[in-house]
């Protein structure tokens, strides 16, 4: 598929996305999220890609939504909006939350501004690396709005519901240092790319099963009862026990060889 918003490239089994409106401080329009949308439902499917890396062109992640492209017409925002039913994502979420169902690691490289709806984005990613000077903001308060990009299945994950409500009543801007405190970021880095691409090396080294049943596990069950994790344990584990990864895995640990790894579990 052709991109224009985005440039997807792809080396070693790693995958990187990139938004690519450099004069708009990648500034979300309606074609990137329509590609946002349809290159994160093709990741989901590739078994034999091992992660996934996000970032921006230019300097900058993203400045959040172009009001003057989206929020130019009722239509368009409704467009944005629309769910068969409530429980579903709707374009906007899917573009946060479906970086959360591909069964390998999404990385987010974040520098310049991550504002509003790019934050969004960001925290659909299961890491986070930040320059130092990277501006990060829950800003759709200022237009009067609430975050609906489904950040906030990841938000509560990551900060306490305190200072969720902090950053989103306020749309304060934090630096990348004082977002790694708070929890919005996991790492901080001057050269955040050359960060993430060490860590999808260190990455390679473990099954590819093992990486996508430590995701679905922990995401699916992270807020769930007692009961209900231990039994999503058992049985990603037995999922594991019965795949030909486990094999290579404990081949690899014992003989110190490197033995490629078979692809993905359909499972997963």
């Amino acid at each position: 598929m052709g991109w224009t918003s985005i440039v997807v490239t792809e080396a070693q089994g790693i995958v990187t996305v990139a938004l690519n409106r450099p004069d708009k401080l990648n500034a979300l329009d309606m074609a990137m999220f329509h590609e946002l949308d349809a290159v994160s439902l093709q990741l989901r499917k590739r078994r034999d890609i091992r992660a996934v890396i996000l970032t921006g062109i230019g300097g900058t992640f993203s400045s959040g939504l172009d009001i003057n492209s989206v929020a130019t017409s009722p239509k368009k925002a409704l467009r944005l909006l629309a769910k068969i039913l409530p429980g579903n994502a709707n374009l906007v979420q899917r573009v946060s939350r479906n970086w959360r169902r591909i069964p390998v690691p999404v990385i987010a490289v974040l520098e310049g501004r991550c504002f509003g709806g790019g934050l969004q984005i960001a925290l659909g990613a299961d890491f986070r690396i930040a320059t130092p000077a990277c501006e990060l903001s829950i800003m759709e308060v200022r237009w009067g709005l609430v975050p609906d990009m489904a950040g906030l299945l990841s938000l509560r994950e990551v900060v306490s519901k305190d200072v969720a409500m902090k950053l989103t009543m306020t749309g304060e801007i934090v630096c990348g240092e004082t977002a790694q405190q708070l929890g919005l970021v996991t790492e901080v880095s001057e050269q955040p790319m050359a960060t993430a691409q060490a860590f999808c090396q260190q990455l390679q080294q473990a099954s590819p099963d093992a990486l996508a049943a430590i995701k679905r596990t922990t995401n699916r069950y992270w807020l769930a009862g007692e009961r209900r994790l231990l039994a999503g344990e058992t049985f990603s584990q037995i999922r594991l026990l019965l795949g030909r990864n486990f094999r290579i895995a404990g081949k690899r640990q014992r003989t110190r060889q490197d033995e490629e790894y078979r692809p993905r579990q359909l499972f997963w």
